[in-house]
């Protein structure tokens, strides 16, 4: 029989972070910090209206590019948040998480040799979408003396006359790193000499402990060159609604649109309605959640600390990413032995990437019960290593 297969998809590795997830689960008395997903409930009022719109009858599909009363809410919520205006009938686009709208992008913007840099390590998604856009990833080591920021010195030393798309994903999974308004500034205008745009991943940007999070869109000329993706999973507690948007000039997004017609149609009616709710009215709910995070991570950065395990301070998303380098393991090694002997589940850096290697990826969207039995654990484990 001929092979059934793409070479290309066969190519791609499957996600790092699943395989460990795939393994706790079926592991009695582990305790997960491995998984990017917040453990508070979606706030009840948008709950309710999600249920209260599946009783009205609300079922049908939306318009493609989503809900003109949520584009509308999004539009001022942006304008409020990262100071950018976006017109919500041509340069918002409704999708089904935020990883729609990185495929749809790349996808729209990519023609065969077109060169996207990739910041790593990373979130998973980035490389693998670039492919199957039959674009080029081209990866930038981030290093742990910068923060795991990118410079413009990286950023201009991996530049070739291929390259056109630059992914910025900060606050970033897995480091936590962010990157400031100085820190953006000096990027921006190596993107703009050498004529680039900007995907932004801003997921994250609910969840900063330092400073308001900044969108390099915000800068002066960027607004056009960058296509900022941005959804309610993780601010709002609201994962498993599958919603997201990107906004970016009307030129690029009705190229993007096109895309999301036939391959989705349109994003879950009742999530949508119940995402109007979240960004009217739970801006205190998402304080909170934001409050409980700053606690776990000053809790973890703390007891990591007093072991002697080595980590920059992290402002943002829920991650930390302590440095094992000092036991003579692979990342992948230390993480299957934790996971083996104090059915502790962390993920591999290298899951997000080769100069992932030596780190590993702590989550602390779990409660604060679950995070000190989990320290106890590790401070074991790291003990026996040692000894």
């Amino acid at each position: 029989m001929r092979d059934p297969l793409s070479k290309k998809i066969v190519g791609i590795e499957p996600s790092g972070i699943r395989k460990f997830f795939d393994m706790v689960s079926e592991m009695p008395d582990a305790i997960s910090l491995g998984v990017g997903e917040p453990d508070f409930d979606t706030p009840w009022r948008v709950r309710e209206e999600g249920i209260y719109s599946l009783e009205r009858g609300r079922t049908f599909y939306t318009s493609n590019a989503g809900l003109k009363e949520l584009k509308v809410e999004i539009g001022k919520y942006l304008q409020r948040k990262i100071q950018v205006a976006y017109d919500p009938d041509n340069e918002i686009i409704v999708t089904v998480g935020g990883s729609e709208g990185i495929d749809i992008a790349l996808r729209a913007m990519l023609d065969p040799g077109d060169e996207v840099l990739i910041p790593q390590p990373s979130y998973v998604s980035y490389l693998p979408c670039t492919i199957l856009a039959n674009g080029v990833p081209v990866v930038i080591p981030l290093k742990e003396e910068n923060e795991f920021k990118l410079t413009a010195e990286e950023l201009k030393a991996a530049i070739t006359p291929k390259t056109k798309l630059l992914v910025l994903p900060f606050p970033n999974n897995p480091t936590g790193a962010i990157m400031t308004k100085e820190d953006l500034e000096p990027v921006a205008e190596v993107v703009k000499e050498h004529d680039l745009y900007v995907l932004s991943d801003e997921i994250y940007s609910e969840l900063t402990y330092k400073d308001d999070h900044v969108s390099i869109a915000s800068l002066p000329g960027m607004r056009d060159r960058t296509l900022v993706i941005n959804g309610f999973s993780k601010g709002f507690a609201m994962t498993g609604w599958r919603l997201g948007y990107i906004c970016g000039q009307q030129r690029i997004t009705e190229q993007m649109l096109k895309i999301h017609q036939y391959a989705i149609m349109c994003a879950p009616t009742n999530s949508q309605y119940a995402a109007v709710e979240a960004l009217r009215n739970c801006d205190g709910e998402v304080q909170q959640m934001r409050t409980a995070y700053n606690q776990r991570r000053r809790f973890l950065i703390h007891e990591f600390q007093k072991m002697g395990l080595p980590c920059f301070e992290p402002f943002g998303a829920f991650y930390i990413f302590p440095c094992i380098k000092g036991f003579g393991m692979t990342s992948e090694e230390f993480a299957t032995r934790l996971l083996d002997e104090e059915k502790v589940a962390a993920v591999p850096g290298t899951a997000f990437g080769e100069c992932g290697e030596g780190f590993l990826r702590v989550s602390y969207a779990y409660s604060l019960e679950d995070l000190k039995e989990a320290v106890g654990r590790l401070g074991r484990f790291v003990e026996r290593l040692r000894a």
